[in-house]
């Protein structure tokens, strides 16, 4: 058996698979867990609270398990994570191809099986397990292509300090999680930023008394199927909300930032006659966010009522007090930032993946990672099965899911003698 991708979820995958004694490797391209020291900048931190840590067989269990784990402390976890059951790990290894055994998906074979293809050699595995998880290739906009070659340009995945950009004033482009904690950590260093504010959602940090979190986690909210919420909302390519654990946690506050001195403006069109162009949606898009927050809070204070809690009482609504005096915000000509930083996400990479798994989006389909190709499974996800299937605490449950479904697997096979 192989399991692709040396991250968290190959390695839960792995765990179970070693407990049960299912020979198999772990075959990562570059070098296990290597996203968390290479694609994550330096003031990096969880916005997850510590205990929600728990990987299959290994959770957090440190001196601060309702604070926040910094990029250093991060790599320590996994590391002894890694270090706990040795998983069969080859590093280094690409895979350039997978195809089911067969003319067909890969049932047509009675064996069944497939053919992954590396740079290091040729295997035959009976089942596959592809842990690459949702974010491959950075995704920046051509519009990239019309700036000065001179203008420095990072994506969010290779930022790493404000001092690592050259002197002078920075765009940022998103407000994903990435892209409202890298302009807050410039912002932090004193760095003019502009922000261009797109339609990601918000979360409080901390509400009548706890973290949001632990509230959600209580209400179930995070254990909800993807199968029971609206169709609108079955995607893994919605935007995740932002809120950090930097300095202990707090919200992240646009509105806040922009009174403080930070510029914002609408999500980014264009780029024409040396001038940045933006949306006239500021005003909506910092609207849309508030309520998000202010959604959520509500479903806080229905669960406390609904169970009759002795919380501290805490309004439940967030009123803005600064909007933008433009829904573009104020001009941008192209001379008057130092450096662009893209927090414009990813795109998927399953070109080497030669299975009837996708849909016309190239989103792969299945049940819980369970695919219609047999022994073909996904693991890591974001929306998987749950909102936090592509956290540690939703790696877990999902992995045991799946290590059940292969168990079987080779149960049958072996009673079929094969």
């Amino acid at each position: 058996m192989v399991v692709i991708g040396g991250g968290q979820a190959g390695l839960a995958m792995s765990w179970h698979l070693v407990a049960d004694g299912v020979e198999h490797a772990v075959l990562e391209r570059d070098t296990a867990l290597h996203t968390w020291r290479d694609a994550r900048w330096d003031a990096f931190c969880l916005v997850t609270p510590n205990w929600q840590c728990q990987l299959p067989g290994y959770a957090y269990d440190g001196p601060d398990p309702d604070g926040f784990m910094v990029r250093s402390e991060i790599i320590d976890w996994l590391d002894g994570y890694r270090a706990s059951f040795d998983p069969p790990l080859r590093e280094g290894t690409a895979v350039t191809s997978l195809r089911p055994l067969g003319d067909g998906p890969g049932a047509e074979d009675p064996a069944g099986g497939f053919t992954v293809q590396t740079d290091a050699g040729t295997i035959t595995a009976d089942q596959v397990v592809v842990a690459t998880g949702g974010y491959h290739t950075p995704a920046v906009p051509r519009l990239a292509e019309r700036l000065p070659e001179d203008l420095h340009q990072v994506h969010s995945a290779a930022y790493t300090s404000p001092a690592a950009l050259p002197d002078g004033p920075v765009l940022v482009v998103g407000t994903g999680q990435s892209g409202a904690q890298i302009a807050e950590d410039l912002h932090l260093a004193g760095r003019r930023v502009h922000l261009a504010v797109g339609n990601a959602p918000r979360f409080a940090r901390r509400y009548r008394g706890r973290d949001v979190i632990a509230w959600m986690h209580d209400t179930g909210h995070y254990a909800k199927p993807v199968t029971d919420r609206p169709l609108a909302e079955r995607t893994q390519d919605r935007t995740n909300h932002y809120v950090t654990g930097r300095g202990g946690g707090r919200d992240i506050d646009l509105r806040a930032f922009a009174r403080d001195g930070m510029v914002l403006h609408g999500r980014l069109t264009g780029v024409a006659r040396g001038r940045f162009h933006f949306a006239a949606d500021l005003a909506a898009n910092l609207d849309a966010a508030d309520e998000v927050y202010n959604g959520i809070n509500g479903l806080i204070d229905e669960h406390i009522a609904a169970h009759g809690l002795d919380v501290p009482i805490g309004p439940s609504r967030y009123r803005a007090d600064w909007v933008p005096a433009a829904d573009t915000g104020p001009r941008l000509d192209v001379g008057d930032v130092a450096a662009v930083v893209w927090a414009t996400g990813f795109t998927r990479g399953y070109g080497w993946l030669h299975a009837g798994v996708f849909d016309g989006a190239g989103h792969p389909q299945h049940r819980r990672g369970v695919t219609a190709v047999p022994g073909l499974y996904f693991l890591g996800l974001p929306w998987l099965h749950t909102w936090g299937s592509g956290r540690f605490a939703g790696i877990a449950p999902d992995a045991a899911h799946l290590a059940d479904h292969i168990r079987e697997r080779v149960r049958a096979r072996c009673r079929d003698g094969r």
